[in-house]
């Protein structure tokens, strides 16, 4: 991974402040304010509001508005990503990558890090996609839940396959059919991020961890595990402890989760719920086992021998975030070109080295080999066949089994 300077964030650091933000909760202080999580302010009543200023409901729009692309004369391209989401060089000014791909296509990326929370990139971004106008921006990378908000809205373009060989040839088949754009007609993965069992082999002390189960009922383990704050995770853990599929599951599946999760609370196995923070506790041996994601997991392991992970036969969680082109993007080829650029495996794998997280790009080992070996063999980087069998996706939901499972899962962890 290449270096950082010293009065940057360290890159355990980055990455847990980044997926705080992600999935809408912040710092503790704020997490209130942030209850609604993936939701956000839509989460209760948010829709209708959406509605009562001329904006359609989710699954009412008639999909993506074109715009008259200027990408032959206009050799640009408007990216917006997330802070911290994108290789850099020594100097921490240049980015190698699209550096290379500038030179390679003779098209300037105008690249900013605007994204710091999906729902306040949305609040944002909203006025001008509900009027059709042009937001400046030509490709922008979005979290599932947010990106298939978008679709549903018609506020994306429909991508051109013939602009996209690479990404076409190259996703991974564990990212091939969300059900939120199957096919990926839409969209195409930046990163993955898989939520696996971490646990602190000296705080274990001898206890053996295979299944989510284990972390929820051993005695051993009271009051010395943690669960994350992030509902679908969190849930969808615990429903493939209990053999049900989070692609494909009924209210009765959720409550039977929810309730086998409170029975652990009750009896004070859960330390405590919590967002990004959980890497200090486990690092610690605070907690001897909890939900982490595979992204901080990677440093934890490598600035501490005693961290490790492990993947329950039942499956563990993935997300995604995702490159999306908004309607009356100006340079929507530019984009196209952008975006399957990254599936080249030279550029993915240079990519994956800096970040660390799941690289969505199939063929891309013998190039990250060279750079990294170690991360190479990571298979919370480039997961192998099995681990990839065992990946499940949480399901789309509507916006009224969003309000309703974030209350539930609010009550649960008393937030």
């Amino acid at each position: 991974m290449a270096s950082h300077e010293p009065d940057r964030l360290s890159p355990v650091q980055v990455a847990a402040v980044r997926r705080s933000l992600r999935t809408g909760r912040a710092a503790l202080t704020r997490r209130s304010l942030l209850r609604a999580g993936t939701g956000g302010v839509l989460a209760a009543g948010g829709l209708a509001a959406l509605t009562g200023c001329g904006i359609p409901p989710a699954g009412q729009s008639e999909g993506g508005t074109s715009a008259e692309d200027h990408s032959a004369e206009e050799k640009k391209v408007a990216f917006s990503n997330w802070t911290e989401y994108m290789d850099v060089d020594e100097s921490g000014k240049r980015h190698p990558t699209l550096d290379a791909f500038t030179e390679r296509t003779g098209i300037a990326v105008e690249y900013t890090e605007d994204i710091n929370d999906n729902n306040e990139f949305f609040g944002k971004v909203k006025p001008q996609l509900a009027a059709g106008q042009d937001t400046g921006r030509d490709v922008m990378v979005l979290t599932d839940w947010l990106a298939a908000r978008l679709i549903r809205l018609g506020w994306v373009q429909r991508l051109d396959p013939s602009h996209l060989p690479h990404a076409y040839a190259n996703l991974s088949p564990q990212f091939r059919t969300p059900d939120w754009d199957p096919g990926r007609a839409y969209s195409y993965p930046w990163q993955g991020i898989s939520t696996v069992i971490a646990y602190n082999r000296k705080a274990l002390d001898g206890v053996e961890v295979k299944t989510f189960g284990d972390l929820l009922d051993n005695p051993r383990l009271k009051g010395r595990i943690g669960l994350l704050t992030e509902m679908r995770d969190t849930v969808g853990m615990a429903l493939l402890d209990l053999e049900k599929d989070p692609r494909d599951f009924t209210d009765d599946d959720y409550d039977a989760a929810v309730a086998r999760l409170q029975k652990a609370v009750d009896k004070g196995q859960v330390r405590r719920f919590t967002g990004n923070d959980y890497t200090s506790d486990l690092s610690k041996g605070d907690f001897a086992a909890c939900l982490a994601w595979a992204g901080d997991v990677v440093q934890l392991k490598a600035d501490n021998p005693d961290v490790d992970f492990l993947v329950p036969d039942s499956g563990y969680l993935t997300s995604s975030d995702n490159l999306l082109v908004p309607n009356k993007a100006r340079h929507k080829t530019n984009a196209e070109r952008l975006i399957d650029y990254y599936y080249e495996p030279k550029a993915a794998a240079e990519l994956a080295a800096y970040i660390n997280y799941v690289c969505p790009v199939d063929g891309v080992r013998d190039e990250l080999a060279k750079i990294d070996p170690d991360a190479a063999d990571n298979p919370l980087i480039l997961p192998d066949q099995a681990m990839q069998a065992k990946s499940r996706a949480f399901r789309s939901l509507s916006s009224k089994e969003e309000t309703d499972y974030e209350a539930k899962f609010a009550k649960l962890t008393g937030a």
